[in-house]
């Protein structure tokens, strides 16, 4: 009786190195948070990075974590087909990591993502998508339905794509923890809105460890739909007390009932700096951590970073008297 032939097994990292050297690798969307270190990934990968922005300018920051010549820049709105077009044109892979919760999420998650998926395929590019936990066709808020559509457009235009589905990201430049941060350091009572919803934030290196991974190796993950979360499972109430002694305050939170949350998301919600939209109010309803069944970061070979891990050497900053006031190791 033949045998079964064996899996094939994760690339190491210095295979997934030697994979990407001199690969042309677009990166839509790379000036933003979590653009920086999938290009600073790319580029210590010995990758050529191309970053398509709609105003390359706020990407110039990445141009020297590169060799000379190894990062382009390049106009293209994720709206736009041809330019998208235009931008992906002789990659080798393509990642698309644009995102909003405001605006047109019709045309920036379902038909924007269609036509980078429908460009990379033209190119006969690999093909990277970020979504989020949750998405689903059928969701009641709009950020999860255009996700979960998005994701089934990109699968029709690209079959072999990966799609990686990341919970909360943190990082030093986030605008969700440093959001709460800045909260519990100017208020000495935190109202907590979905204080029993439950996240599993992943570190912004990890989710950039993942692009690199299914990039490096497209005939092992293309296809694929991977849940990206890190190692704690926290509420939003445990997270916040979990930042708040990060930041060394002592706070009392309380809690807000689900129906003033509803209430004051549906009567304010629409205004500019309102402290929960509606919509956000909907995302607040399910969970964000990773489904028991599904593909995670140790199925691409990522170890995932605690929160503490960076948090000790960024919340610093929230601190009553920043870095000075972290009483030294006796």
């Amino acid at each position: 009786m033949a045998r079964a032939p064996k899996a094939n097994p994760a690339k190491t990292p210095t295979e997934r190195r030697d994979a990407l050297a001199g690969k042309l690798v677009t990166v839509i969307g790379g000036g933003g948070f979590v653009g920086k270190y999938v290009a600073q990934k790319l580029l210590s990968a010995g990758a050529r990075v191309r970053i398509a922005e709609r105003h390359p300018r706020k990407a110039f920051a990445i141009r020297p974590l590169g060799g000379l010549g190894q990062t382009q820049f390049v106009a293209a709105d994720i709206t736009n087909a041809a330019s998208i077009a235009r931008a992906v044109r002789g990659s080798d892979a393509v990642v698309n990591l644009v995102g909003v919760f405001a605006g047109d999420l019709q045309a920036i998650h379902v038909t924007g993502a269609r036509d980078a998926a429908a460009a990379a395929q033209a190119e006969g590019a690999s093909f990277v998508h970020i979504s989020a936990i949750g998405a689903d066709a059928e969701a009641e808020s709009r950020y999860a339905r255009t996700k979960g559509e998005g994701e089934t457009a990109v699968r029709a235009a690209h079959p072999t794509a990966t799609i990686l589905r990341p919970s909360i990201v943190f990082g030093p430049e986030d605008d969700f923890i440093n959001r709460f941060a800045g909260l519990i350091r100017m208020l000495p009572v935190v109202p907590v809105i979905g204080a029993k919803t439950k996240f599993q934030p992943v570190y912004a290196g990890d989710v950039a460890a993942a692009v690199l991974a299914a990039l490096a190796d497209p005939a092992r993950h293309g296809g694929k739909t991977f849940e990206l979360g890190g190692p704690e499972t926290l509420t939003m109430r445990a997270l916040n007390e979990k930042i708040a002694a990060a930041t060394g305050r002592k706070r009392e939170f309380v809690d807000v009932p689900g129906f003033a949350a509803k209430l004051l998301a549906r009567t304010t919600g629409w205004a500019p700096g309102a402290p929960i939209t509606y919509d956000q109010w909907l995302m607040l309803q399910h969970d964000s951590v990773v489904a028991p069944a599904a593909r995670g970061l140790a199925a691409l070979g990522i170890t995932p970073t605690p929160l503490d891990v960076v948090a000790r050497g960024w919340l610093v900053k929230y601190r009553r008297h920043g870095r000075f006031g972290v009483r030294a190791a006796s």
